[in-house]
């Protein structure tokens, strides 16, 4: 092991929809912000206060593609990754510098729809797949099992 550790974890919501960039060999890359909230109350006066960050994201390829199909401007989704800074010249002239989180994994959670029917943006429901119903846990029987010979 290396001794090192790079790993970024967010929950929040997209700021803007999905904008993807396609290459020459056929890879693409998406790219979106992210806001996450820290939310207390000023001891002084009482008063609750929020504040947001916000967070570069990038997906490739694939997971790119699916994102930008199935995300939109205001959906709670799940990211995880590396953080990543990149360097560039700017058309001034100036280096620029900007950090991103370059996603390894990701889970959709609820989309902006689904948190306003519910009444509660801050609601956190995770995405069920469409066409699966939960189960109901079985009845306890009255009836005793009958024990198996088997040894396992």
């Amino acid at each position: 092991m290396s001794g090192t550790l790079n790993k970024v974890m967010l929950i929040g919501h997209l700021g803007d929809e999905v904008k993807m960039h396609y290459f020459e060999g056929g890879g693409c890359i998406g790219r979106f912000p992210i806001a996450t909230n820290e939310t207390y109350t000023n001891k002084q006066t009482g008063e609750r206060v929020t504040n947001t960050d916000w967070h570069n994201i990038v997906v490739r390829n694939k997971a790119a593609e699916i994102c930008e199909k199935y995300l939109s401007k205001g959906d709670k989704v799940y990211v995880e990754g590396r953080l990543k800074t990149r360097q560039w010249q700017g058309e001034d002239g100036n280096t620029r510098y900007s950090t991103e989180v370059q996603v390894q994994d990701f889970t959709f959670l609820t989309t902006k729809k689904e948190s306003m029917a519910a009444g509660a943006p801050q609601q956190s429901v995770a995405a069920k797949p469409q066409g699966i119903s939960p189960t109901p846990a079985p009845a306890k029987s009255e009836q005793p099992k009958q024990e198996d010979d088997l040894p396992f």
